[in-house]
Order: C-alpha cells, then structure tokens, then sequence
C-alpha cells in the first residue's frame, strides 16, 4: 500500500483556551470524537482555569468519557519555534492567549523541521479507524500548528477538516 492508497475521512481540531471541562467534553461528544490526539510539547497549561487540560487530569476525564488519548509529541513545535512564535505575537500585540494568526516564519519553519520529515501514513492508519481531533491550546485553529497538520493531512490523504470549539 502507497501513501496514494491511504484515505482519511476527517481530522478534527480543538483548542484549550476559553474552555472548560465540560464544554470541551460536550464538543467532543456532539462530533462524535472517539480519540484526542495532543502535538503540544509540554502536556500543561498554566492557570487555575485550565488546569483541568493537564495531562493527567485530562487523561482521566477522557477516560471517563470514553475517548481515547494519545501524545504524539514528534508532532509538536520545539521550544525555540514557539519562541518565535510569541516574538511574533508581541510584534503584533497579541498574547499566545488572543493569538489570531501563526506568524509566516514559525509556519515555514514549523513545516520544514517537523511536518515535512514527518512520516504521516503510519499516524493516518491509526487515526483512521476512529473520529480523532488534533488538540493544542489555542482557541482557534488558525493561531496553532494543529491547523498544519490538519492542513497536510487534508492535502495528502483527503481529509475533510471540521475546527470544533469548546
């Protein structure tokens, strides 16, 4: 089987910010999400508010709901990319928090160091037997580089996107 030959239906994305709990677990359920895949690096967020999207706490809330987790931290920006990243967002007056867009050097580097190298197909089979969403931080997917990879796997496998909000 070539990479040619392997389809996927659809990639869902979700953020973090100016959710919670509940709101994101009702989001998955209504899009029928069986499998949250996390391409943060670091499995936390800082803040009272959020703490329930840390790695732990969120593994056990998923569980409970019968989601299944996964980190696939080979597909997360390293800490000089988001470095930046947030130069960028400083530049424009936006906090990683508000941020609106991914500035066009992150997104170059981002897609030369870590998409382009990536071997999807094998991530592809795997997510294609179930309802997956990429799953970062940022409310939106354009501020994240969860919309490159849904972006590529869109391209190259035929996803459709759907960018879920909590």
């Amino acid at each position: 089987m070539t990479a040619a030959d392997i389809r996927l239906d659809q990639i869902a994305t979700i953020g973090v910010y100016g959710a919670d709990l509940d709101a994101f677990l009702t989001a998955l359920r209504d899009a029928g999400i069986d499998l949250l895949l996390d391409v943060r690096q670091r499995r936390g967020v800082r803040g009272a508010q959020y703490a329930w999207a840390n790695a732990g706490r969120l593994e056990a809330a998923l569980r409970e709901a019968g989601i299944g987790y996964q980190h696939l931290p080979e597909l997360a920006p390293t800490t000089a990319m988001r470095e930046s990243q947030y130069e960028a967002d400083a530049e424009r007056g936006e906090g990683k928090r508000s941020r609106t867009v991914l500035a066009p050097s992150y997104v170059e580097r981002y897609t030369e160091e870590i998409l382009d190298p990536a071997d999807l197909d094998p991530l592809v089979r795997f997510i294609g037997r179930a309802n997956a969403a990429l799953f970062c931080v940022e409310r939106d997917a354009p501020a994240c580089h969860r919309s490159l990879i849904a972006t590529r796997l869109a391209r190259d496998y035929g996803a459709r996107i759907v960018n879920l909000r909590a």
